[in-house]
């Protein structure tokens, strides 16, 4: 059955315009319905209480059965000239993904709740969005503070990313913010990529004030070997409340905009300010429309004429038709 289903849903017409004689089937209806009788030598009786009694033989009850042959002969005709096809169709295709690092920064200033509940959640929040909109993409995680390290090397399996970034928390390294480190483990992941396009996402909400690497060296390296860096800064300009063992507090907050910036251009990407969970929602939303990947579709298509099984069935209904109105059906004027 379900080859049969396949089979009629590939099929295709090569000459549809044929199907409009089927429209020749009404008016024939209608003179077999209001003109034949009327041709036929009626039979006066004076009443018809004989004949209530007579049984009808199977020949009566069967009588519309050659009309009915040749009905679907005709129609088996008809589609047999509009030329049916089958049509398989095999498509190929080929898929330029981009290679994606996220950098995230996970110093204690990412506790300010400026964004709802925290820095560190909302971008966690959206990044996990992010990734679920790229299904074809290989993408990786860097966490860093006052260093930096690999918390998922760049993969496709989407599934294994999203439970590690659902794992990362604070106070699980030395505090502080390591940009350079940060993006230098970026940067690395990506070394032995052969995606067309690279792209690395770093968000920080600080000031460069630790690690080993400088964050003017690591831009230089990114710039070198392809890779385009995105940077974001994350939160609000002047104070933001941050929680503390005694009650919340308004604090001073302060982000290297001028580094960030440097960053970006020096590697062909771009600064972005985010200052509350809808800004970074957008923000990811315009890198992902920058950055698409390319799908390239190449259809492979066979068809065939399957005309031969209607013109055969028509045949074989024909035959049957003149069969019965010539022998078993056989009318005398």
């Amino acid at each position: 059955m379900n080859n049969i289903t396949l089979f009629f849903q590939s099929i295709e017409f090569a000459n549809p315009y044929y199907f409009l004689l089927l429209l020749l089937i009404i008016p024939v209806a209608a003179w077999q319905y209001f003109f034949r009788k009327r041709m036929q030598a009626p039979l006066t009786v004076p009443t018809a209480v004989a004949f209530e009694k007579v049984r009808k033989t199977w020949k009566v009850r069967l009588r519309w059965l050659p009309a009915c042959l040749l009905l679907l002969a005709y129609v088996s005709f008809i589609v047999a000239l509009s030329r049916p096809q089958t049509a398989f169709r095999l498509s190929n295709v080929e898929v330029e993904g981009v290679d994606i690092v996220i950098a995230i920064d996970i110093s204690g200033s990412m506790k300010a709740m400026d964004f709802r509940p925290n820095r560190l959640e909302a971008c966690k929040q959206v990044a996990q969005e992010f990734i679920l909109g790229r299904p074809t993409d290989r993408i990786g995680l860097v966490v860093y503070a006052g260093e930096a390290y690999t918390q998922c090397p760049v993969t496709s399996d989407h599934n294994t990313l999203l439970g590690l970034l659902q794992k990362v928390r604070f106070d699980i390294i030395e505090d502080g913010t390591a940009i350079g480190d940060g993006l230098g483990t970026a940067i690395n992941r990506l070394r032995e990529s052969e995606a067309k396009s690279k792209i690395i996402i770093l968000l920080s909400d600080g000031v460069n004030n630790s690690g080993y690497l400088d964050p003017y060296s690591a831009a230089e390296i990114a710039k070198n070997m392809g890779i385009k860096v995105y940077t974001i800064g994350v939160g609000t300009i002047g104070q933001a409340l941050f929680p503390t063992p005694y009650g919340n507090i308004m604090m001073q907050t302060e982000i290297d905009e001028r580094l960030l910036e440097t960053i970006a251009r020096e590697s062909g990407g771009k600064y972005f300010r985010a200052t509350n969970n809808d800004k970074l929602k957008a923000i990811y939303t315009e890198i992902d429309k920058m950055e698409k990947t390319i799908l390239n579709e190449t259809i492979f298509e066979n068809k065939a004429d399957a005309f031969f099984p209607f013109l055969l069935i028509g045949v074989i209904l024909l035959i049957f038709y003149l069969l019965l109105r010539y022998t078993v059906f056989r009318t005398y004027p």
